[in-house]
């Protein structure tokens, strides 16, 4: 006999109770970006632990839902539980820099320079990856979370980090100009500017054939949304 248990504030799954032996259970629910797969914590234990874990899904209404476990097709275990409303997504750091040092300080930027672009949200993620499009850039660029452009900074405990890199056209002339960021499901963001300036800097020729940067996958909802436990039932396996 399972049952399914949910976090009281944390979007946080698992299910107790199994039987000796089981080795996957699937929870699905209308409410899930894609279903959550749950697998023993240990070898022969009867609890489990999150193997994926995508999300509720953006732009859900708040309401009661059906959570649902199953086991190699067996209904193992069903829940319902409350989600409540998105909260909005508060930006807290939007920066552009050369790329091996950006800083929160807004300075001026050489054509055809490499730089890095760091935006950190608080609260609902905007998805795993976000378009930045500018008269800046040959093609928008990308920035995704877990990217290699992430400095890591402490100040972005508890927060989304998005980043990526790009090289800014040389033949940009000087001025000011706009950062645009969009969300997969076409939400704008918060605006930033930069400032073009100075000579440009030239490289030399590539025999690399520069390419649009694709757009990123589809959004799914960070655990700021509150869960709570409405009520539960339990079914054993046939």
């Amino acid at each position: 006999m399972g049952s399914l248990v949910s976090g009281d504030s944390e979007p946080e799954f698992r299910v107790e109770g199994m039987a000796p032996g089981w080795d996957t259970v699937e929870v699905t629910s209308p409410a899930l970006d894609k279903p959550i797969i749950l697998v023993p914590l240990k070898k022969g234990a009867r609890e489990s632990r999150v193997l994926g874990w995508a999300g509720i899904r953006s732009g859900l209404r708040a309401g009661t839902y059906p959570f649902t476990a199953t086991s190699h097709g067996r209904t193992v275990a069903t829940v319902n539980l409350k989600v409540a409303a998105e909260g909005p997504a508060e930006i807290r750091r939007f920066v552009i820099g050369p790329q091996k040092a950006v800083s929160n300080a807004p300075a001026p930027i050489r054509p055809g320079t490499d730089v890095r672009v760091i935006l950190t949200v608080q609260g609902p993620a905007l998805g795993d990856s976000l378009t930045v499009r500018s008269p800046i850039f040959s093609d928008p660029m990308t920035i995704t979370t877990n990217s290699a452009d992430d400095p890591g900074c402490k100040c972005d405990d508890g927060g989304t980090v998005y980043a990526g890199h790009a090289r800014v056209r040389e033949d940009v002339p000087e001025g000011r100009y706009t950062l645009t960021v969009v969300s997969h499901h076409g939400k704008q963001i918060p605006k930033q500017h930069v400032t073009i300036a100075g000579a440009p800097i030239e490289h030399g020729p590539s025999w690399i054939v520069p390419g649009a940067i694709a757009a990123g996958a589809a959004l799914a909802v960070g655990g700021v949304i509150t869960v709570r436990r409405r009520s539960r039932t339990t079914a054993s396996p046939k």
